[in-house]
């Protein structure tokens, strides 16, 4: 079989880029330049493989290409030090980040060099967007351009987010370093925030014309079984993965034929992936066997489990959700749990019974523009058959949330109930 070079470059340096650019970090101790020998690596191989055929192995010779690059890089740094004093004081200082590397050096520990790279990214003095971007970049390999569309900005945004992350990281030394104890969980929270904020941003698309964007609920799935294999140990690793995989069963089911938006109640459970139900009742398994105490993840994963176990709306466990949301919304204080809880609740105990907690919730501050809110009180209203006070809600969700697709539901929902 002949393979089309174009096709095979792109899908290898997504896989491999990862593993190439955490390398060359370890070599060269700077994002920034890492990643342009990476792609020095790159180009050679959109020059050399069509004319010469795609080799054998073509992430060894990536690899193989961008190793050549770092020692040239080391030793022409090394022949500017000698000349340059002041360059030369610090070559000096830490001859150690500066020897030009053995030729086996890039091989090592492959695994641990893309968990450095990871921690890094998502390192805490980086803001969310910044995160975001440079995970996905040198990550999951999206160009600029695909991170811009997946999340509806200006390409020099994105672009002068991921410069600025690189920059940031570089003026404040951080450790190209995996940390450790406290220090680990710590960092750890940050790396978990960031994959789980892809995977969310596909699964229900904050604003713009589609209800899903299936592609980053993919690589949320993807970098969250990464983090699986590289900290087995870790149960939040594997709640993360859990809840993802979970979520991501329901991708296909979560939209019609015609592309509009399915919620729950009216899925179809025939549509939903066993392959990924059963990759993450595994995951949550492994969480709950390494842990007693379910992290925020595990708890939420667990919720998950829940509805992917049930055949159907009826025979969902209710009272076991309204459970692990109670213990959630304990471990986290946050309000949009509880307004979560309520749903559960609703349907665990009826209607008034989880009004009763989202009127409590109407006057907090950080639900004030949040369209989940009248969203579900005009659920509720609408079953206990206060049709007029729900078309309000409806209409209040709808002005609120700034995704096409989902305003468009929500407005049905509000007309089907003015010509009740």
């Amino acid at each position: 079989m002949t393979l089309d070079p174009q096709a095979t470059i792109d899908a290898i340096w997504r896989i491999e880029s990862p593993k190439i650019v955490g390398g060359l970090t370890r070599l060269v101790r700077d994002i920034g330049t890492a990643e342009d020998l990476a792609h020095d690596a790159l180009v050679a191989a959109l020059q050399q493989w069509p004319r010469d055929g795609v080799p054998s192995n073509p992430g060894a010779w990536l690899m193989a290409t961008a190793k050549h690059r770092a020692i040239d890089h080391l030793r022409r740094q090394a022949l500017h030090a000698r000349k340059t004093p002041a360059m030369a004081a610090e070559w000096t200082e830490s001859p150690s980040s500066h020897t030009a590397p053995d030729a086996t050096d890039l091989d090592d520990d492959v695994g641990d060099d893309v968990l450095r790279l990871i921690f890094a990214a998502c390192h805490p003095i980086l803001p969310p967007e910044q995160r975001v971007a440079l995970t996905l970049r040198l990550i999951g390999g999206l160009t600029t351009a695909e991170i811009a569309r997946a999340f509806l900005c200006a390409e020099p945004t994105v672009a002068q987010r991921i410069v600025r992350a690189k920059r940031a990281i570089a003026n404040a030394r951080v450790p190209f370093e995996v940390p450790r104890g406290q220090d680990r969980r710590a960092r750890l929270a940050a790396v978990l925030d960031v994959v789980y904020l892809i995977f969310n941003e596909g699964y229900t698309a904050t604003s713009g014309d589609t209800w899903t964007r299936t592609p980053l609920c993919e690589e949320g799935m993807r970098l969250g079984r990464v983090l699986a294999s590289l900290l087995p140990e870790e149960p939040e690793v594997h709640g993360l993965s859990a809840l993802m995989q979970l979520h991501g069963s329901r991708l296909r089911a979560r939209r019609s034929s015609s592309g509009e938006p399915v919620l729950l109640d009216a899925q179809e459970r025939s549509r939903w992936d066993r392959v990924l139900i059963r990759r993450g009742l595994a995951a949550l398994d492994r969480a709950e066997r390494l842990s007693t105490t379910p992290g925020a993840y595990a708890l939420q994963a667990g919720i998950a489990a829940c509805h992917a176990r049930a055949r159907g709306l009826e025979e969902t466990d209710w009272p076991r959700i309204v459970d692990l949301y109670t213990a959630l919304a304990y471990l986290t204080g946050s309000p949009v749990v509880e307004l979560n809880r309520a749903v559960a609740v609703g349907m665990a105990s009826g209607p008034a019974a989880g009004l009763a907690i989202v009127d409590a919730l109407v006057t907090s501050a950080a639900l004030t523009t949040y369209h989940y809110l009248p969203s579900v009180r005009g659920h509720l209203l609408e079953q206990l058959g206060r049709a007029a006070e729900a078309r309000v809600e409806f209409q209040r969700a709808a002005a609120l949330t700034k995704n096409a697709q989902e305003r468009a539901v929500l407005l049905a929902r509000a007309e089907r109930l003015g010509s009740a």
